[in-house]
């Protein structure tokens, strides 16, 4: 039976707890690039034992939402240096999240305004809030052959920034509904290729993706994050078991040397406990809801999980270990200052006994 603060192995790391930072999308990034805000944002909660940053584009198309961080210039890369040192500073630890949105996403958020694309030309059904208005997605440009290449190459070289910019490894977003995870659903994957079809064709993309970025930084520092059943960004997936279990089959060869499997747990319990039995390597959760960890710690101590990454317990508590150890209080986070904006809901919440 573990405990929220023994130490678990992730790859080549040892994280000294088991509470990780999930990632989460915060629109801070002006421009994709992350500033000394975004630094000492991460930083502040050096403590988590491993912090799982917020989705980063690897590319121009990949990006999502307004204002997110990317990892496929020079500037960007540098940028995050400085974001990494500063974790590492207060003796903290950071995976970096590769999040290629898909078809969710928007013109408007591309210099040429051009359509996002996907595995098959099917609209989300969401849409992109800009700071001012919503804009439906559109239907997005179903990818060539060479578009799935090239995606498949963005992954890569985004990892290989991410070694340069002083990461400890790279999560690859299989989850939420974007990219990947339209891959995997037979409700936004329509292609007769060897990427559609077959749950094992529609897992394909996913098994490249992490191979690719695995044989870029190693196995010992890939991640992978899923969420089997999720209906978030209009996904639809007819049979979650058979789809995953086909994915883990394709990375089974991997499970054993790849960092960790993430899976949050949106769907029936009943996927978190196959997966959990069906994966040999290290399994993290994210299944806790605000600062209620009850959840986290029961996964923890059923064996359930080897750590749990909890997310918006996070936002308005930089301490969150020791308010945990000190039994509270626990602030409350302002939902109004999640996305964009500045220091205000960000980096201003008060430490235990300030």
């Amino acid at each position: 039976m573990s405990d929220l603060f023994d130490p678990v192995g992730i790859g080549r790391m040892q994280p000294p707890n088991r509470l990780f930072m999930a990632p989460m999308t915060r629109s801070r990034s002006r421009g994709g690039i992350p500033g000394d805000l975004v630094a000492e944002y991460y930083a502040q909660r050096a403590s988590a034992g491993l912090i799982i940053t917020e989705g980063i584009q690897p590319s121009v198309r990949g990006q999502g939402y307004t204002d997110t961080p990317g990892l496929h210039s020079a500037e960007q890369t540098e940028a995050w240096k400085r974001v990494t040192d500063a974790v590492h500073e207060r003796g903290g630890r950071v995976f970096a999240q590769i999040m290629h949105a898909g078809r969710v996403g928007h013109p408007v958020l591309y210099p040429d305004g051009g359509l996002p694309v996907g595995p098959s030309a099917v609209r989300s059904g969401a849409s992109l809030f800009d700071g001012e208005r919503k804009l439906p997605h559109p239907v997005p440009r179903e990818m060539t052959a060479s578009d799935i290449a090239e995606a498949l190459d963005d992954f890569a070289s985004a990892a290989r920034n991410a070694l340069t910019a002083g990461f400890d490894g790279v999560e690859v977003h299989g989850a939420n509904g974007y990219l990947i995870q339209q891959f995997l659903a037979d409700g936004s994957n329509r292609r007769t290729d060897d990427y559609g079809g077959s749950a094992e064709n529609r897992a394909r993309f996913a098994v490249e993706a992490v191979e690719a970025v695995a044989d870029t930084v190693g196995a010992d520092r890939t991640g992978l994050r899923v969420s089997p059943g999720t209906a978030f960004n209009g996904i639809s997936e007819s049979d979650p078991l058979e789809q995953y279990l086909a994915l883990l089959d394709g990375l089974r060869h991997r499970s054993r040397d790849l960092a960790y499997l993430h899976l949050t747990e949106s769907g029936s319990a009943e996927y978190t406990q196959r997966l959990r039995k069906e994966w040999a390597g290290a399994f993290v959760l994210n299944t806790a809801s605000g600062t209620d960890l009850g959840p986290a710690t029961a996964a923890l101590a059923e064996e359930r999980a080897d750590a749990v990454a909890v997310a918006t317990a996070w936002i308005a508590n930089p301490d969150l270990p020791a308010r945990i150890r000190a039994g509270g209080p626990f602030n409350a986070p302002d939902r109004a200052t999640y996305y964009g904006g500045g220091h205000r809901g960000y980096t201003d919440y008060p430490y235990l006994g300030d």
